[in-house]
């Protein structure tokens, strides 16, 4: 994978989609009636999509993946209560009577289901501004979510040999409960890494449902969400040097709380970019590393002139992109992508390290 062919993958990706789509209906040959109303909900769904994605500005991206991871285990929630109530429709038995390999794959594609869905709006609060982006602490935190855990275990056993609806709902309800304690605590430093296991939950979500539904590309693709989810969650746990099972548990937030405003008010020095250029102009090698401060004040226009101005002036200038800067995964190339900067010139952090040495500025903005 590489930026210069990611729009590529995108494309083929929607490609697949569409194919995916398109078979499912033709296999299902459904009534007039009810092909108008598959066809109704592609137009709304799909107006919705188009008309955010003109909308929604760059600075913005970490809200909107996080809303996207929402509405995926909204789905799986309401696919799981469908397959439930109607489970001939998906030819896992009938009412009273479905298999208890089905009654499993739901439980679960139903619980990681709720908990991307409530931790995902919780996220987007929280990256939005809704909510305060600090830590939120409640007592005994743990503890309740050792509990639930341990509910919705027993819960998904007397799914199975009961299967009851109120069981159902009541695996739904813990489960809701259990996303908003998982996030909450997490502090909006951190969300880059709630984000990719937000990913994750979604596809591994995806995957449960997909073998309820004996839907073999729902399993693939969900299954390659989920892992990829996680692997990317902990490469980030590693250059944060925190522990990847106290992120799937919640536990980690508040550990480094960000630096507090210490109230005293002081002179800013303000420069424009010829300003900052001229500074280091007699450097031979700069190396740039952006942070979320650089995403908020929308300052990657006029970094990017800044390394115009030194570049002119034959310095090296490279830019060093830690695994959790910003607000989401690749936070920061997205913002470098938008303003231009060359691809060859945006290095991950385990391939620019060493180079810091050699290094006659380390420019750090916005972190």
């Amino acid at each position: 994978s590489h930026p210069t062919t990611s729009r590529q993958g995108n494309l083929y990706g929607m490609i697949g989609m569409g194919i995916a789509i398109a078979t499912t209906l033709a296999l299902a040959t459904p009534s007039v009636g009810r092909f108008g109303l598959i066809v109704l909900g592609l137009a709304i769904g799909g107006g919705i999509g188009a008309v955010t994605a003109r909308r929604i500005a760059m600075t913005s991206m970490p809200q909107l993946v996080a809303a996207f991871h929402s509405l995926v285990g909204f789905a799986a929630v309401m696919v799981a209560a469908a397959a439930i109530y109607a489970p001939e429709s998906f030819g896992i038995g009938t009412a009273g009577d479905i298999h208890a390999q089905a009654l499993v794959e739901m439980s679960l594609g139903v619980a990681i289901g709720a908990i991307t869905f409530t931790g995902s709006v919780i996220a987007f609060l929280k990256l939005d501004g809704r909510m305060s982006g600090k830590p939120i602490m409640i007592g005994g935190r743990h503890l309740i979510n050792i509990v639930l855990g341990v509910a919705l275990v027993v819960l998904i056993v007397l799914l199975v040999t009961t299967e009851s609806k109120l069981v159902f709902w009541l695996i739904v309800a813990a489960s809701l409960v259990l996303g908003v304690l998982l996030i909450i605590p997490i502090g909006g430093a951190d969300m880059p890494v709630v984000v990719s296991m937000l990913n994750s939950y979604s596809g591994w979500a995806a995957a449960a449902l997909g073998f309820t539904l004996g839907n073999l590309a729902l399993i693939i693709t969900g299954a390659l969400v989920g892992s990829s989810g996680a692997i990317l969650s902990y490469i980030m746990c590693k250059g944060m040097n925190r522990s990847f099972i106290s992120v799937i548990l919640g536990g980690f937030g508040g550990e480094t709380a960000a630096a507090a405003d210490d109230g005293i008010e002081r002179t800013v020095k303000q420069g424009s970019a010829d300003d900052a250029a001229y500074l280091m102009m007699n450097a031979q090698k700069v190396i740039i590393v952006p942070g979320y401060g650089m995403a908020v004040a929308q300052a990657q226009h006029a970094l990017r002139e800044m390394a115009d101005k030194l570049k002119a002036n034959g310095v090296e200038v490279k830019y060093a992109i830690h695994p959790v800067a910003g607000r989401m995964p690749g936070h920061m190339n997205v913002l470098l992508a938008e303003a231009n900067v060359p691809y060859d010139e945006v290095f991950e952090l385990e391939d620019i390290n060493s180079e810091f040495a050699q290094a006659d500025v380390a420019y750090v903005i916005g972190a």
